[in-house]
């Protein structure tokens, strides 16, 4: 069987489905939180998922992972690229730049973080050793280059529990522990993908310098930046998708 792609992504793409109909397959674990749409990317039909919902009024906490992925693999998703927004801790890193990353530190908590619950259920340990597909990544970063889009490889992305912003201190704690980066959403989004036997990585765009470590408030970096680094995401994704259907 081919690949069937398909993309989940967070807030700041609310309007990429431009409001087209799509389906809400129900699952074991509920509906997904907005239809499943199919876009035009490079050639290919590209399955579309809203994480946040379509109203973008579901935080990352409360979001139903297990029925946003279970819906994709109904409907034939293989590898699926969740676009995220981040902060940076890594000196050096700027916001309105994107990154690949490679490693993850789960510290969110209350989630349902696995699709095997219930008395049927089965006892399966996935091997979560490299969680973020290497082949995705970097098929990620290729096409970045082919864009000429600047991409940093790899970093470890700390998933925090929200929907608060981390404090000052908090980040410094995650700076020790070795995060490059700070979000929300990519877990437990990976660690489903994997038991559903799908590839998944993450696009991560950089919107804003963590807490304690900007030069201006978190939303006004955030306000100055997302415009250009989701334009960037969106000519990488172009180039994703056009360089998988080349002979």
């Amino acid at each position: 069987m081919g690949k069937r792609y398909a993309i989940i992504a967070g807030s700041g793409f609310a309007d990429l489905a431009g409001g087209r109909p799509g389906r809400r397959p129900l699952t074991k674990f509920g509906s997904p939180e907005a239809p499943v749409r199919e876009l035009d990317y490079g050639g290919q039909r590209v399955l579309y998922l809203a994480r946040h919902g379509d109203d973008v009024d579901v935080p990352a906490h409360r979001v139903n992972y297990r029925a946003n992925l279970g819906a994709l693999k109904l409907l034939g998703a293989s590898h699926v690229v969740g676009v995220n927004t981040v902060g940076v801790i890594r000196p050096g890193l700027r916001a309105g730049e994107l990154a690949v990353p490679a490693q993850l530190i789960d510290y969110t908590y209350g989630r349902d973080h696995s699709i095997h619950e219930g008395k049927s259920a089965r006892l399966e340990h996935v091997d979560f050793s490299e969680p973020l597909s290497g082949p995705l990544r970097a098929g990620l970063l290729a096409a970045a280059g082919d864009a000429g889009v600047a991409c940093h490889d790899g970093g470890v992305y700390a998933v925090t529990q929200g929907p608060r912003l981390e404090t000052a201190a908090e980040i410094d704690r995650l700076e020790r522990d070795g995060a490059d980066f700070v979000g929300m959403t990519l877990m437990p989004e990976a660690a489903i993908a994997r038991e559903l036997g799908m590839r998944y990585a993450c696009l991560s765009l950089i919107v804003n310098a963590a807490a304690g470590r900007g030069e201006k408030g978190i939303y006004d970096d955030i306000e100055a930046s997302m415009g250009s680094a989701k334009a960037k995401a969106l000519a990488v994704l172009e180039a994703f998708f056009a360089r998988d259907v080349r002979p």
